[in-house]
């Protein structure tokens, strides 16, 4: 039985650690939250409290690796507070530790957001973006997540995929209802890049069972109304405030294409339409 260690059993985590269980997998997960042990040991996952800092990791992080050959890395930076922190820094403290257990994979979870809005364009219309797209983030988020994926990438002892998604949704997160009612919305003809849980953890699984290590991937559902088309829609359907967007601006944005996530891992998104 191979094991996985979930550093990050949050939104995506949590599910993606029942999911691998049911597929034979022996799981240990990761939270930053007493409070969340039981959660974990109820759902049939070892739990560890790991909490990594700029200075320091607090937990059983030994425990929390050992004897797992796969290590996902599925933790945010933490950048929109007052008190911002070095995700890098984070990142790297916890490489010495995955050196000497018998990680041999990771898997880090990325964002688009290493893409820029802004570049112009390789076609008429909105940026299109596929893994050849040099990255250039405009937000410290991208620039500190591009910067941990070159770090893991680039280290000779363990081989690293890195998975860029798009905007997260799922039955209980959804984007509509932050803008549902919202005025001068800004990039209204900007086509929309999100992705469902469901196809997060599909492509992350895919990753898995198929071996694919060493690689980079764009995984964003091929659905690409534009924002104002798309909110707009979604505020209807659930009946909500319709949300008002300022169109005296250029809008500014990318397509993402996820066509290699077809071509190496034959991966067909569960959710077509979000």
């Amino acid at each position: 039985m191979k094991q996985i260690a979930i550093l990050g059993c949050g939104w995506l985590g949590m599910p993606l650690a029942k999911s691998l269980l049911e597929k034979g997998f022996s799981v240990k997960g990761s939270t930053t939250s007493l409070e969340k042990i039981s959660a974990l040991e109820s759902n049939r996952i070892q739990p560890f409290q790991i909490e990594l800092s700029e200075t320091e990791i607090k937990g059983e992080i030994d425990s929390f690796l050992k004897n797992s050959e796969i290590l996902i890395i599925d933790i945010p930076p933490k950048l929109r507070s007052i008190s911002s922190e070095n995700f890098v820094k984070k990142i790297q403290n916890m490489i010495p530790f995955i050196e000497k257990s018998k990680i041999e994979k990771v898997i880090f979870i990325s964002s688009t957001s290493v893409y820029s809005d802004t570049s112009s364009p390789e076609v008429s219309g909105a940026l299109r973006v596929t893994e050849s797209t040099k990255p250039n983030p405009e937000t410290e988020s991208g620039k500190q997540l591009l910067a941990t994926e070159i770090l893991l990438q680039s280290n000779p002892n363990f081989k690293t995929t890195v998975v860029r998604f798009g905007g997260l949704i799922g039955e209980d997160r959804h984007p509509i209802h932050f803008l549902a009612g919202r005025k001068n919305i800004e990039n209204p003809e900007t086509p929309i890049n999100l992705i469902h849980q469901e196809d997060c953890i599909g492509i992350i699984e895919a990753i898995v069972k198929q071996e694919c290590w060493n690689e980079t991937f764009n995984a964003v559902a091929p659905f690409h109304p534009t924002r104002k088309e798309y909110y707009t829609q979604k505020a209807l359907e659930q009946n909500l405030p319709l949300p008002e967007f300022d169109q005296t601006k250029i809008s500014n944005g990318k397509t993402i294409l996820s066509d290699k996530l077809g071509i190496t891992l034959d991966y067909k998104f569960k959710k077509l339409t979000l």
